[in-house]
């Protein structure tokens, strides 16, 4: 096995070190974040660093860049207050991957990838209409991690919306059967192969090993 100490970490180049802490972390879930401006703009970002916070309340967070690098959706949950957060598919990874692309202030990214803003109920931020679950968000809290001038974004989860064979008898969401992807690093993407859901873990008890539709 091979020992990579900071020292030499930090001297790679700037991206080659971007792609190796990345990947580094392991496989995550991956998102697409709906926003909309005060004018109705409506624009759409990648995100894989989204992390559940709590159940009770139901809290969802995840990480936005430095201000300079990644401005539209932060600004516009700070002014709205309210996002969604969409599931993405096989069927559309590479719109998807396309949305991270720094378009200008002013251009929705779901018109340039070409997937649908859709308006559920009376939730005024954009879902992926492609999506088969996705959520909408009230914001809590924006936390400035001054460390590296990223921001920890905590949202309240408002309504969920999702195919009805995806929800199994124990609140469970199947998202294999979704066919959610995941990511690992900047640009990977994977589809999910489940080994199964495993009894609740107790001392001196023994692990049983479900089905995963259990």
């Amino acid at each position: 096995m091979q020992f990579y100490n900071q020292p030499v970490i930090e001297s790679w180049e700037r991206f080659y070190r971007a792609n190796f802490i990345n990947s580094l972390t392991g496989f995550k879930s991956v998102s697409l974040i709906g926003t909309v401006n005060e004018d109705k703009q409506t624009n759409l970002g990648v995100f894989s660093s989204i992390v559940h916070i709590g159940s009770d309340p139901a809290l969802v967070g995840y990480i936005n860049r430095p201000r300079a690098a990644a401005p539209h959706t932060l600004t516009n949950i700070e002014s709205t207050g309210v996002y969604t957060i969409n599931h993405i598919l096989p069927s559309f990874v590479e719109k998807a991957h396309q949305a991270s692309a720094k378009y200008p202030d002013g251009v929705s990214e779901f018109e340039e990838v070409q997937l649908a803003p859709q308006y559920i109920g009376d939730f005024p931020a954009p879902f992926v209409g492609e999506s088969l679950v996705k959520y909408g968000l009230t914001l809590q809290e924006i936390i400035p991690l001054t460390i590296n001038n990223t921001f920890l974004v905590i949202g309240k989860i408002q309504c969920v919306i999702m195919e009805n064979d995806l929800l199994q008898p124990d609140g469970f969401i199947d998202l294999h059967k979704a066919g959610t992807v995941c990511s690992n690093g900047i640009d990977s993407y994977y589809s999910t192969q489940p080994i199964g859901r495993l009894s609740y873990a107790k001392p001196g008890q023994k692990l049983v090993l479900k089905s995963h539709h259990e």
